[in-house]
Order: C-alpha cells, then structure tokens, then sequence
C-alpha cells in the first residue's frame, strides 16, 4: 500500500479485499489479533474500540435532539461553514448517491445530507444527526477515527469496527481551528465501494483546507484589543485571547481575578476582589495591589481600569456557554462544553462557589435526563469517579457486572465507619519509655 490513509490501491479488487477484510475481522473479534493485511491505522482503531468496550455488534447512540441539536449547530464554529460545504460536496454527494457528514470534535453528527436513498439506508444505522459516531462509542469509522488521530482518513467495508457499518465505505478529513490547532470536528462523505479510491480521500481533505482558510479569513488574527475569550473550565491556569489573537496563558492568581471580573463587568471595588480571591480576611489589600500591578504589565492594552476594577473589553468565559445551554434545556450540549470543573485547583472562596454552582447544575440535569452515555461519561471523568449519586444512576440505567462492581465500592468507602488507630507495639512502647 502506497498511502497507509486509502483504503484500496488503485486496481484492486474490492470484492476480494472485503471479503479477505471480513475474515481478518472475525479473527479479531474472535481472538484478539490483527492478521495482515489490514492497514496499521485500522488495526491501531480496532484495539482502541476493543479497549473502549465497543462491541461489533454496537449500534450508535443518539446523543442530541430537539433542543440539544439546535444549539450545538447554532454554536458551532462550522456552522458558518456549511454553505460552503454544501456548495463544495453537495453536488458530489448527490450525483454519486453518497451522503455529507459534518462532526463535532466528540464524534456527534451534527449534519448529514445528500441523496435521500442512502439517507434512508443509514437511518438503519443510526448515521443521523445528533447521533455519536466516535471511536470511543462505534468503534472504527471515518469521521470518528479522523478526530480521534488528527488525519484525513479512509475505511472500507469491513475495516468498519462495527458489523452493521461494514457495507458502507467513507472518507473524512478533521477540520482544525486555524488560530490554536484544536480539531473542530471532521467532514465526511459516506456511500458505497466506489468512494474506496484515493481521489474521495483527496477531496474531503481539500474540502477540510477550504473550510479552514475561510475560518482563517473570517476570524484573522489581531494584535490586541477587541472581545476577551477566556477559558477556564477543566484548567488550573486559564488561557486568554484578545481579538482573535494567539491565546496567554495566565497564572493561577491572575486566572482567579480575570475569571472574577470576567463575571462582574460592572466592576468590583477592591474589597469585594480582596473577599472573593483570599480565605484569610487579614490578607493585606497591598498584595492585591501588587497582583493587579503584575497583571497589567502581563495584559498591557488589556489590563484591568481600576475604580472599579473591571475589563474594558467583553469578555466571553467558557463556563457561560454551559449555563446557556443548561437553561435552553440542553443538556447533552451542556455536557459537551465542559471539559471539567473552572480553575479546579483555585481555593478562592468566590471561584470555589461558582466552581461548585455550574458542576452541581449539570450533574443534577444528567441524573435527571439518566442518558446512560452521558452519566458513563462524567462518571468515568476525574471528576465523577467518585461521585456516588452519579454512580447510583449509571447502575440504573446501565448496570453492568463493573457499573455495579464500582458502585458497591463506593458505596463502601463512603457509608464504613472509620478504622480504629492500630495499637502500638509493646516493644515499641517500651523504647519510648526508656528514652523519656
């Protein structure tokens, strides 16, 4: 194989090449290893969907709906896009009786188009939109392996992990946010044996270059001033970037005040900033003076004004984007803006009460919705390993010899008495006599 990223080399037989893939695939399933002549990159897939739990008899999951989808389209940057995927793919996908599929970077579809035969065909699947394609929940596929690794990618017939997905061929390439790098999520085009050929492979990747230098083009870079972004969740130091410019990471103290101001655009006066960063009142209001005076020569045009303190930019902090989905009723969308808890090492007593305020609303909006994927993904979080009410709902919905293994365990860590102070030994107690 010239390029280990096509599926089949130009003149191979795809009849003989699914056939010798199915039974490379039945020797996974069965046995556990990968013969030749499957790709490095599907059989690296195929252990990490085996690793994940998947089954090959899996059928994905629908994440979002109604009120969910509507929000994560709205607020995805690829949203803008997909005029511009429509009038670069529709056409293809159309005439070739193939569908488009736009990601997210967790795998969720949040688009899918084309020729209504093979929507049809995949509604069998459940490759519709809001629906979980990632490797983590179907195994092996095209827009979920191209998130999980970062590249343009092919998989044909049954290189697909899951047995349902393994008469269709698709190809996707990730689509990167051109200011930090971070995978957005994934174009796909999805239909039949013909798409097994590196030309599909070449066109969802130039596609993917096409959607990137528009959102290059639409957001350039700004050597400073504009909107503030901060983003704080699931970082002991927040990063900051000021109009559309190159991200600065802040320290753990200057973090905690932009984080606070960031909430109070109106200002706070420097006792009110002084009571919500420091748990001892006697802290003296020169060190935060001092913090401030650090901070400015840190921001420069962006520094904080004083008297009030306050920004003189608005200020977009990521935390706000799951409480506006909370209350809009999306929970799942909720859930997949939070990478975990704000500032989680921070003990100011303010950014402590905010911390606990957005986890406690979205874990209690998850054991309400009791989706086992979701309660599954905060439950096996650091952050939710040991939170037991979340484990009581997982077991209910979903309870599994280690769902359950877990909770019992938890359940006895948490409810047993404490152990008693073991006894001192006599020869030790001994000794301690003799030397007083």
């Amino acid at each position: 194989m010239t390029d280990p990223w096509v599926a089949l080399e130009p003149g191979a037989d795809p009849v003989e090449r699914a056939r010798v893939l199915r039974r490379a695939h039945e020797t996974f399933t069965r046995a556990g290893t990968v013969p030749r002549p499957v790709r490095a990159v599907v059989a690296d897939s195929w252990r990490r969907s085996a690793r994940a739990g998947v089954g090959p008899d899996r059928t994905a999951d629908v994440e979002l709906a109604d009120a969910d989808l509507d929000a994560c389209r709205a607020e995805h940057p690829l949203s803008r896009m997909m005029p511009l995927i429509r009038e670069l793919v529709g056409t293809f996908a159309d005439d070739g009786g193939h569908l488009l599929a736009v990601c997210d970077a967790h795998g969720r579809l949040l688009w899918v188009e084309g020729c209504p035969a093979a929507r049809r065909a995949a509604d069998a699947m459940n490759f519709v939109p809001g629906a979980r394609w990632s490797e983590s929940a179907v195994g092996t596929n095209a827009p979920g392996t191209a998130v999980a690794v970062g590249r343009p990618v092919q998989v044909f017939a049954a290189e697909h992990f899951c047995r349902r997905v393994q008469p269709w061929t698709c190809a996707a390439a990730p689509v990167h946010d051109p200011r930090t790098g971070r995978v957005l999520g994934a174009v796909d085009v999805t239909g039949g044996d013909g798409l097994a050929h590196p030309h599909s492979l070449g066109f969802v990747q130039a596609v993917a270059r096409a959607v990137e230098s528009q959102l290059a083009l639409l957001e350039p870079p700004s050597p400073g001033g504009g909107a503030l972004e901060l983003t704080a969740l699931g970082r002991d130091e927040a990063l900051l970037r000021a109009g559309g410019g190159r991200p600065l990471r802040l320290s753990r103290r200057h973090s905690e005040i932009v984080v606070l101001l960031a909430r109070h655009p109106e200002g706070l006066s420097g006792d009110e900033l002084a009571c919500a960063l420091y748990p001892d009142e006697a802290v003296s209001p020169v060190t935060l003076r001092a913090e401030l005076a650090r901070l400015r020569r840190v921001l420069g045009p962006d520094a904080p004004a004083s008297r009030p303190y306050r920004l003189t930019a608005p200020a977009a902090l990521d935390l706000e984007l799951v409480e506006r989905r909370l209350e809009a009723g999306a929970v799942a969308a909720a859930a997949a803006a939070y990478p975990g808890p704000l500032l989680p090492s921070s003990q100011a007593p303010a950014v402590v009460r905010l911390r606990h305020r957005v986890a406690d609303a979205l874990r209690t909006a998850l054991i309400t919705r009791g989706d086992p994927d979701l309660l599954a993904d905060w439950a096996h979080a650091p952050w939710g390993e040991d939170d037991l009410e979340v484990w009581r709902a997982l077991a209910a919905v979903r309870p599994t010899a280690p769902v359950r293994a877990r909770l019992a365990a938890l359940e006895h860590e948490l409810t047993a008495p404490p152990r008693p102070p073991l006894p001192r030994h006599p020869l030790a107690t001994s000794a301690q006599r003799r030397a007083t």
